[in-house]
């Protein structure tokens, strides 16, 4: 598992690096390594991993309203530094938009 988390780590700053040497903004999502994923039992709220440092809550809702009304989309932060977590979650006004989201941006960039 640790090596896991070190491999993520080190993919995130390769990918950082490549965008600030480019002068591009930084993408929404950073080689989204797991996407989204419903719950178990279905429902409305999608979890969102391998954010880009720089996705805040309205860069996540708004890639996701193309799908469905939004309810809510929050980036999940550090407590301490503020700095995002790189995961978040999307909740949708009803479960089919947030099955059309899960398999429309699963595995995108």
């Amino acid at each position: 598992m640790a090596a896991l988390i070190k491999l993520g780590s080190l993919l995130r700053q390769s990918a950082l690096a490549s965008s600030a040497s480019t002068g591009s903004a930084p993408a929404l999502f950073n080689a989204a390594r797991f996407m989204c994923a419903g719950q178990p039992a279905g429902g409305n709220k999608l979890f969102v991993g391998g954010l880009a440092w720089a996705t805040d809550d309205h860069s996540l809702k708004e890639a996701f309203q193309s799908f469905g009304e939004v309810v809510e989309a929050r980036v999940i932060t550090d407590r301490e530094t503020g700095r995002s977590r790189g995961f978040g979650f999307v909740s949708f006004a009803n479960e089919a938009d947030a099955d059309s989201a899960a398999k429309g941006m699963d595995g995108q960039l």
